[in-house]
């Protein structure tokens, strides 16, 4: 769009809380009228179509984590803030051989994350009561989410934010290796 951009770690603190929320976090400040902000928002999904798969692979241990969950019989769900199509197009694509209950992008008619409204909604449609769910997340978003939701935020240290903004914005505990989510289903009978 010709603006100014920005150093690729700074990005880390962009992503997380949807297409519309990366549009104005990167977008100059004297051009976050509504038109530029829509789209600056194109852009990025039709960008993200194109690449989504470029330099993109599971965390080390997930695979191995989630293999685990499934040989235990714990339901897993899914639930982003990229759009509901490119949701699916991710799992299906890095994880095909998991089966995943629900797997949930986001859509029109549900707010998305921090608001609880997705993750209460997965809840209700598995019959689980959220206090019984542990949220897995890697982001401060993530963390708000569980919280208001009434699960068990859990911080995944492996991912791109840092061990202090998890905490601060609600993780019950810290995670160092995919793992370690496992041993949380040992305590929680």
């Amino acid at each position: 769009m010709g603006f100014a951009t920005h150093p690729l770690e700074s990005y880390r603190r962009f992503v997380g809380d949807g297409a519309g929320c990366l549009a104005l976090r990167v977008l100059p400040e004297e051009h976050q009228d509504d038109e530029t902000v829509e789209r600056c928002r194109e852009i990025i999904r039709a960008e993200y179509v194109k690449c989504w798969a470029d330099n993109t692979r599971p965390y080390p241990g997930v695979p191995e984590m989630l293999a685990e969950l499934e040989a235990r019989c714990i339901p897993m769900t899914m639930l982003s803030n990229k759009p509901h199509p490119a949701t699916k197009r991710v799992v299906e694509g890095f994880f095909p051989d998991y089966h995943f209950r629900i797997v949930r992008g986001a859509l029109p008619s549900v707010p998305i994350k921090p608001d609880p409204a997705g993750a209460i909604q997965i809840a209700e449609e598995l019959g689980i009561p959220p206090e019984r769910f542990v949220y897995l997340g890697d982001t401060n978003t993530d963390m708000r989410t569980a919280v208001a939701a009434g699960m068990f935020a859990a911080g995944a240290l492996w991912g791109f934010r840092t061990a202090g903004e998890l905490t601060e914005n609600g993780a019950k505990v810290l995670l160092k290796t995919p793992l370690e989510v496992v041993n949380l289903f040992n305590s929680k009978k």
